[in-house]
This record gives C-alpha cells, structure tokens and sequence, in this order.
C-alpha cells in the first residue's frame, strides 16, 4: 500500500467539500495525471535518463519526463499531479548524487526507485561554500552539497547507461537481448567521447578556464581542467558588477576561455573578447534541448572543445 503525506490527506478533505465544476476541471487539465498507455510506465529524473531509457527500450515502455522545459530539473519540485505519477510508475530512474531535491520529501515505492549513479557513489565531489542564486521559474538555490551533473564525465555516463539497461530488462526481459543490444552500442559512443576528451586532456591541462556555472565538477576532474566558475546566464547581458567579479577571478587565474551552458549573446562574447576572453559552449544538457538530442549536443560539445583548443 502507497504511503500518503499528511498533505494529501488534507488536499483530499478539502476536495471532497469544495468539488469543483466541470468548467473548472477543464481549465486545469495539468492536475489531472496522464492516463496510461498500457505500456510499463518509465518516468525518469531529467532529459538524460529519458534519452537512455528511449534509446535502450524504444517502444517497449513509454518514457515520461515531467519537468518544465524552462526549469533546471535538479530544482524543479513537482506538483500533486506529477507526484501521484511518479507514485503510479513502474520504474522511476534516479539520477542520485543529491540531483532531485524533491526526493527526500516524497514516499515513493522504493522497489521501483534505480539510482542511476549509485555504482560510483563513492567518488561523488562535495561543494562547499558555494552560493546562493536564482534563475529561471525555480527561484533560489544554491550547489552546496553533492555536485549532481554526474554524465558530463563520459565514463559514468557509461554506468548510468548501463545501470539504466538493467533496470528495463527487468522491467521488460521479453525485450531484454535488444535492450542488452542497444545498451552496449550507447556505452560505445560514450566511451568513445571519453577517449576523445582524454586525449584533449593532455592540451586542456595547460589552460586555466573560466565556466558560466559551477555544474563542471566531474567534467573537470575526469578531463583535467582547472576551472573556476562564476554565476552568469548565457543571454543576460553581463553588467559592471559582473565583470567586476570576473576580474576578481582573472587576478589570481589567468583564464584565456571562458566555458558557457548554452550560446551565449553576441554582447556577451564582445565584452569577454574585449577582456582577452573567447567563449566556448558546453552543454550539460539536463533538460530538452532546443534541437538534436543528447548525444548530438554531447558530440557538438566535444567537437567545440576540439576545435577550440587544437
């Protein structure tokens, strides 16, 4: 029997004496959860999970990912709809490392919970100090506590994929040699970007770098980069203070690049040009992106930092 919060037990009391009108109903029809498929039920933490368990199972479940296109899914807290969904799941992928900070105020049924990451829990990288901001619908936050973006080093990416094709083929195991398939041809591309990057490496050492975001934790450290983050967002135009804050970092870290989450504006790039700074774009690509997929952002990450540092 699913466990209930005192919450919805009240939400319930309240429901029951104030019905609302069929009108009503219709104007909110996000509250109400999806209806099933008839398919297992995959919903998963954020835009990698869901394109790794597509990518393994194809048609053999149906894949849902919940968060808003325009929220970062670590921060994203899920309404009572998206809750009773992950409830009603089959499988909920997990990308642990602290990733979903809703978690731990939610019952869910664990024996349908994967952590993605749990194979190398025990190299996660703990920030401190690290501070407090706010952008986009999902007010402030800050890093402090366990870096999540665990997939940008390509070699857990590899066992997240893997811990992924496992789960499925219990899930499924009338599709299990093809999702078994399919696990090992994605495995190969991303270790194929990890040796790629490995090689870059060897050059990238040689270059302080500057990122627009501290989500670079275990790209750096599998990659060898020495970074320093600052807290800017691609399309906001860099102000005084920002580059006053900048300048601070440039004093101790002679940085020639400055490593971006998303393209950013041209103002941008000439102001940084104009400090001695050129722009390349790494994105993590937790959510959706704009076009491709994963591993076409992934490839066009790798392809922009070869290019860049050749």
């Amino acid at each position: 029997m699913k466990k209930r919060t005192l919450l919805f037990s009240c939400l319930a009391i309240v429901l029951a004496g104030c019905k609302p009108s069929a009108d009503k109903a219709a104007e909110t029809p996000a509250a109400q959860p999806a209806a099933k498929s008839g398919k297992p039920q995959v919903l998963v933490a954020n835009y990698p999970l869901q394109y790794f368990a597509q990518r393994l199972a194809g048609d053999a479940v149906e894949v849902r990912f919940l968060s808003p296109k325009d929220e970062d899914p670590a921060f994203w807290q899920p309404d009572e709809a998206a809750i009773t969904s992950l409830q009603n799941a089959d499988l909920i992928l997990m990308n642990g490392a602290g990733y979903s900070k809703w978690a731990d105020k939610i019952t869910l049924p664990e024996s349908k919970v994967v952590d993605t990451s749990a194979a190398f829990a025990n190299n996660f990288i703990e920030v401190r100090d690290a501070t407090t901001h706010s952008h986009g619908p999902g007010g402030e936050h800050s890093h402090n506590g366990t870096a999540f973006t665990t997939w940008i080093d390509f070699k857990q990416a590899s066992l997240q994929a893997q811990a992924v094709g496992d789960a499925l083929a219990k899930l499924v195991p009338a599709a299990k040699d093809s999702i078994s398939k399919n696990t090992e041809a994605l495995k190969d591309e991303l270790e194929a970007l990890d040796g790629r990057m490995s090689t870059l490496s060897r050059r990238l050492v040689q270059y302080p770098l500057v990122a627009s975001h501290p989500v670079y934790h275990y790209l750096a450290r599998r990659y060898a980069l020495n970074v320093k983050s600052v807290l800017w967002e691609p399309d906001t135009v860099l102000d005084a203070t920002a580059l006053s804050d900048l300048n601070g970092v440039l004093a101790g870290h002679r940085a020639r690049w400055m490593i971006w989450e998303g393209e950013p504006s041209k103002e941008n790039v000439d102001k940084l040009a104009a400090l001695g700074l050129q722009s390349v774009v790494f994105d993590p690509c937790g959510n959706v992106p704009a076009s491709g997929d994963f591993m076409t952002v992934m490839k066009a990450n790798v392809e922009a930092m070869e290019k860049a540092f050749q």
